[in-house]
């Protein structure tokens, strides 16, 4: 009742009110759709325009400069990766000797494993450029500490060498607290049992020392005993072959027992030689017998033959330029090809007369690669002592090839042999 009395006395001053009201929320519904609709549109033409750039991006063809300035930058990267491998490859061909008894950062040795990622290194008691001891080695706890820095700071576990034969021939000596080890001619007039004990009790001193290669035995025939570089210093077990072939794999087999790695040496034979390569051209020309060949050929058969190193001698019947070490006729056709080897092949010290006196570093080694061998030594320990030499030999090896003269093939060929010697002798664990 008092609405309705307030409505007939009312009526005429709240209807303007109730009206403007009306167009009030009209207008406000009215904005809020077209706001939303706007936006809708706004994002929906913003989309469609990304999309459409994208689709032109994606369809519109590049120019032939943009063409070439991606597919070369593709190209670099493909070239960089090429060559930092190859450069890997390459570094795992190299074994180098050093000055010092201590791992030392900074040092020659210390940037060679780190800028040329090299195979390994070779160990020596006597520095011979200068006459002065020690070079490598003081005693087995010093040795043992210096191969473990070694190792510690390769990115790939390298392959730590040494020459003990025994006898005259043996970088670790009594004298220094080291195992005493007959000469090769000595345990040639023993029994091969008695050569097998010896070697284990050796493989077991080096496997403790942190050294996994032996650069022995020698299996030479002891043609000529006046021979200064093998007769004269007792490293032949015989003049008899079967002799030879029982001793050497007594040897092999000793060391084998604590995975040390041996090298038989030094094809295609070097017991006639009447000189010193490491002195000069050692012609062995008219004094070669075949049956020098046969120890390396047995040998090789019993499959007990991991590495072979190759001597520096020159025979004209097998190649009328080039020593052994340069030689394909010599590497590829004899060893490889007649003898059936097909491990790791080992090249002598470039740093010796026989090559440095003769031929450019850079040279030598592409030929030597070339010939076929894996592992290349430069021990710095001959004559003189040379910082660059193993930069030298890389950046030719390199260079001859990316210019064709060195086949990839072939050095990815020797690294994947180097890298499965490791494995096997578990160098890399």
């Amino acid at each position: 009742m008092l609405i309705k009395n307030f409505w007939q006395k009312n009526y005429k001053k709240v209807i303007p009110f109730l009206i403007l009201g009306i167009i009030v929320l009209i207008g406000h519904f009215v904005f809020t759709k077209n706001s939303v609709q706007t936006t809708t549109i706004k994002t929906t033409a913003e989309k469609s325009t990304q999309t459409q750039t994208t689709e032109q991006e994606a369809t519109t063809p590049k120019t032939p400069a943009e063409e070439f300035a991606t597919e070369n930058i593709k190209t670099l990267q493909k070239q960089t990766q090429q060559n930092n491998l190859l450069t890997k490859q390459v570094g795992q061909m190299l074994i180098l000797g050093f000055r010092g008894t201590q791992y030392q950062e900074n040092s020659f040795i210390d940037k060679a494993i780190k800028d040329l990622k090299i195979s390994g290194v070779v160990l020596f008691d006597i520095d011979a450029p200068s006459g002065i001891f020690p070079r490598n080695i003081v005693s087995p706890e010093q040795v043992k500490k210096l191969t473990t820095e070694l190792q510690q700071h390769s990115a790939t576990p390298l392959l730590v060498s040494i020459d003990v034969e025994g006898g005259l021939v043996n970088r670790l000596k009594s004298k220094y607290g080291f195992m005493e080890v007959p000469s090769a001619t000595e345990l040639g007039k023993g029994t091969p049992e008695n050569t097998f004990q010896i070697a284990k009790k050796l493989g077991e001193q080096l496997k403790n020392l942190g050294i996994n290669f032996d650069f022995a035995p020698v299996v030479d025939l002891n043609i000529n005993p006046q021979n200064p570089i093998i007769g004269k210093l007792g490293r032949s077990f015989s003049d008899n072959p079967d002799i030879v072939i029982a001793q050497a794999e007594s040897f092999i087999n000793g060391l084998t027992q604590s995975n040390i790695i041996t090298s038989i040496k030094y094809f295609p034979g070097h017991g006639s030689s009447q000189t010193d390569s490491h002195q000069g051209i050692t012609d062995v020309t008219n004094t070669y017998q075949a049956k020098e060949l046969i120890p390396f050929q047995d040998l090789i058969k019993k499959n007990i033959v991991r590495a072979v190193m190759v001597a520096h001698t020159f025979n004209k019947n097998l190649d009328e330029n080039y020593p052994a070490t340069m030689s394909v006729n010599t590497i590829q056709k004899t060893l490889k090809d007649l003898v059936g080897f097909n491990g790791v092949v080992v090249c002598d010290d470039l740093s010796m007369g026989a090559i440095s006196q003769n031929y450019g570093l850079a040279e030598a080694a592409v030929k030597m690669v070339e010939a076929g061998c894996d592992l290349l030594i430069i021990s710095n320990n001959v004559s003189s002592y040379d910082e660059t030499l193993p930069y030298q030999v890389q950046n030719a090896i390199l260079q001859a090839t990316n210019n064709g003269e060195i086949a990839t093939s072939s050095i990815e060929a020797s690294y994947n042999k180097i890298i499965k010697l490791k494995n096997d002798f578990k160098v890399i664990k």
